[in-house]
């Protein structure tokens, strides 16, 4: 065969395999007519799953397949609607991805789970659930409503997250935090950092832990808090002006824990580290 004849073989074969992947991959909607809190449930194997707000009592899904070794399985039950990526042969993670993206109504509740592919979700107001593996998660716009979110090595992002219970967990990934309060915000990383921009309001609870990871929080002059601090073997910084208490439950050591208030002391906050660093910053 000549090399001429090679050639023109490679370029046909390369043809049939792009035209075989490009079939493979297809793109479906559906909708479901619902009330104005649906529950809506997304279990993926691996793809991202994203989540916007959208008009009218209607949940909008639209996915996309990567390949003939996955199906997507739905279900409807009045309120309640699932779905579900199925891996029908065991295969690589991009034949078996499957990217969701969902309009919601914004009082809808969501559980999302994807073991390694990014979740969103925004503007939303009811209660929101989400797990995975190595998935990052990301809330913008949240108001009301209650959110618990767990990963193991993903990095958790919220912003503009407003009147929220809020409980998050990531073994090793960092938790980004910008404009969040709530009655309760209860966020843990085991080696990642913690960073919170914001002004602790809403007369609410904050606890921000770290076994090895740093915690730093980025706030305004007019907070009004009463904030403890303490990293059991690393350093904690406090660049706020803080009154002292009348009453504490222990005995700062200096370079290693603080505490006192600021304004009326409307909401208490706590940040605690085993090795990690701890600082306080007022925002220029």
């Amino acid at each position: 065969m000549s090399c001429t004849q090679r050639a023109a073989q490679c370029m046909a074969l390369t043809a049939v395999m792009a035209t075989t992947l490009v079939s493979a991959q297809t793109r479906q909607q559906k909708t479901f007519a619902c009330g104005p809190k649906p529950m809506v449930s997304i279990i993926n194997e691996y793809g991202p799953i994203v989540v916007h707000a959208g008009a009218g009592n209607q949940v909008v899904l639209t996915y996309v397949v990567h390949s003939d070794k996955v199906e997507v399985d739905t279900d409807q039950n009045g309120d309640r609607i699932t779905v579900e990526s199925h891996v029908l042969t065991p295969t690589g993670e991009d034949a078996k991805r499957v990217d969701y993206e969902l309009l919601v109504p914004a009082g809808a509740s969501v559980i999302l789970h994807s073991n390694s592919g990014p979740i969103s979700a925004e503007n939303l107001r009811g209660e929101i659930s989400m797990r995975g593996d190595t998935a990052n998660m990301d809330l913008r716009n949240i108001n009301d409503g209650h959110i618990h979110l767990e990963t193991l090595s993903g990095t958790i992002n919220l912003q503009e997250v407003h009147d929220v219970h809020v409980e998050a967990n990531t073994v090793g990934g960092d938790i980004l935090m910008k404009n969040v309060s709530g009655p309760l915000v209860n966020v843990s990383s085991n080696q990642g950092k913690i960073y919170y921009d914001g002004d602790f309001g809403g007369s609410g609870s904050y606890k921000l832990t770290s076994h090895s990871g740093d915690i730093e929080a980025n706030i305004p002059a007019t907070v009004s808090m009463d904030v403890t601090a303490k990293s059991d073997k690393g350093q904690v910084d406090d660049d706020f002006p803080l009154q002292p208490k009348t009453h504490s439950t222990f005995t700062p050591e200096k370079g290693h824990s603080f505490m006192g208030i600021a304004g009326r002391a409307a909401s208490s906050v706590w940040l605690h580290t085993f090795s990690g660093r701890i600082r306080l910053k007022q925002r220029k």
